[in-house]
């Protein structure tokens, strides 16, 4: 079932559900008869992976909580908080001038998580407050993550999370991984204030994101991309050099749009090659997008 038909299906059934039209049990029911109203014929010929969709769609079942905004992809979970408690705000070093807070937090990710808080601070009125990279991916390689968003309106903290988990899908494409590591590349043609925040980027240059796990396939990974194209580096954060201790290389870069895209790319192919000779073929999380 190709993407577009999959966001309408989540889009018309999280409508459903928050009408009470039909309840998080009767979810597969609606998934095959929603799918079949919007492209019957598609339909037809496609066995529709329902496991896969409500795998994906778990912000389907809503635990009945104002604060709870929805999940997505890398057991990432979306909260808002509309009055945040005043010991809370000044122990956590938030500004006077926002009144609530938006929250991301996720197992698994940390790469895709910045580059969608990055458009979601694009669309709306929000600042990033910060951004934290746990030791995690549920005893993987890499990262996790906590994303605070600060914002002086309940809607405009509630707006960024919702941006932030509708982008997952895309900026979990070029996640590449195996049982042996794992592989991720990120591209923007404008940084904002989360890849700012995060890696330290001109706002407003186009960004890019190569990481390598384990660390020496990122390492050759690194190399490959700096020698390919016209690139600066922003930052090099290595095991015992700007990660949690993980087990991987990361390279932050910037430059020209048409740079930065081709050090990506070639940095993914030899990371592909290299992984493979691991263990299996790696696979993207979703579909590829650089």
């Amino acid at each position: 079932m190709n993407t577009q038909l999959i966001e309408k299906v989540y889009e018309e059934v999280r409508r459903k559900i928050a009408s009470g039209e039909i309840k998080a049990n009767d979810v597969e029911v609606a998934v095959k008869e929603i799918a079949k109203c919007e492209n019957e014929s598609k339909v037809k010929n496609e066995v529709i992976e329902v496991k896969e969709v409500k795998k994906e769609g778990k912000f389907m079942q809503a635990p009945g909580l104002t604060e709870f905004v929805g999940t997505g992809i890398g057991d990432t979970i979306g909260l808002v908080i509309a009055n945040i408690d005043s010991a809370l705000h000044e122990a956590m070093g938030i500004d006077k001038k926002f009144h609530s807070i938006g929250i991301i937090g996720a197992r698994t990710g940390a790469g895709p998580q910045i580059m969608a808080a990055d458009e979601a601070v694009k669309a709306t009125n929000t600042e990033i407050v910060s951004i934290e990279l746990p030791r995690d991916t549920k005893g993987g390689a890499g990262h996790g993550c906590l994303i605070i968003f600060g914002a002086e309106d309940v809607s405009d903290a509630r707006r960024a999370v919702e941006v932030t988990l509708k982008e997952l899908p895309r900026t979990f494409g070029d996640v590449y991984g195996n049982d042996a590591g794992h592989l991720e590349m990120q591209y923007s043609a404008r940084a904002s204030l989360a890849i700012e925040k995060a890696f330290g980027a001109p706002v407003g240059k186009a960004f890019g994101l190569v990481i390598g796990a384990p660390a020496a396939i990122g390492v050759m990974m690194a190399d490959t991309a700096v020698k390919t194209a016209n690139v600066e580096i922003v930052a090099y954060s290595s095991p015992s050099k700007g990660t949690s201790h993980s087990n991987e290389v990361i390279l932050a870069i910037t430059g020209d749009s048409g740079a930065v895209r081709q050090a990506v790319i070639a940095g993914r192919e030899v990371g592909k090659k290299l992984l493979n000779a691991l263990g299996d073929e790696p696979t993207s999380t979703t579909e590829p997008y650089i």
